[in-house]
């Protein structure tokens, strides 16, 4: 590669700084008066971007002479700019809040299933019981049947309890 074709970018390079320089110079001259007409975000918005066209700039530079940036400090501070507009970012565009909204329709249905459920639950054991409740019913019916007949049905010997009389 000849030096004499890097010649052109050069020189355009060269123009476009000074066009920069000449841009920013307004900027960077006054910024405290600037600032203390912002508020309070616009002014850390300004700071920032500011910082930002300072610190890429000079990593620019950096990346130009051939020097490793990856390790350089002027790597964590654009790193660390990039974590202040983030954080800005999420000032002016905070995210959605979720809604607490109660899904009451859904919730209606699953009660409601569940108490029939239960119901029919309860249903079977009552059921259940009364049917235990006619046996015994039943049996006593087949004992008066017996007497009737004139069969002996034989009783157990009543106890005493435990206790002893005196």
């Amino acid at each position: 590669m000849d030096v004499s074709d890097i010649t052109p970018q050069l020189d355009q390079l060269e123009e476009q700084l000074n066009k920069a320089q000449e841009v920013l110079e307004p900027l960077l001259g006054d910024i405290g008066d600037i600032s203390g007409k912002l508020p309070l975000l616009d002014k850390a918005k300004l700071y920032v971007l500011v910082s930002y066209t300072i610190e890429s700039l000079l990593f620019s530079a950096l990346r130009l002479n051939g020097v490793e940036t990856k390790n350089h400090a002027i790597f964590t501070e654009l790193t660390r700019v990039k974590q202040y507009m983030d954080k800005i970012q999420k000032l002016e565009n905070p995210p959605a809040e979720r809604e607490n909204a109660v899904n009451t329709e859904g919730d209606n249905k699953d009660i409601k299933a569940k108490l029939t459920e239960l119901i029919a639950k309860e249903r079977e054991k009552a059921a259940a019981k009364a049917a235990e409740k006619k046996r015994p019913a039943e049996d006593s019916t087949a004992e008066n049947s017996a007497v009737e007949a004139g069969e002996k049905i034989s009783k157990r010997p009543k106890r005493n309890g435990g206790k002893k009389k005196k």
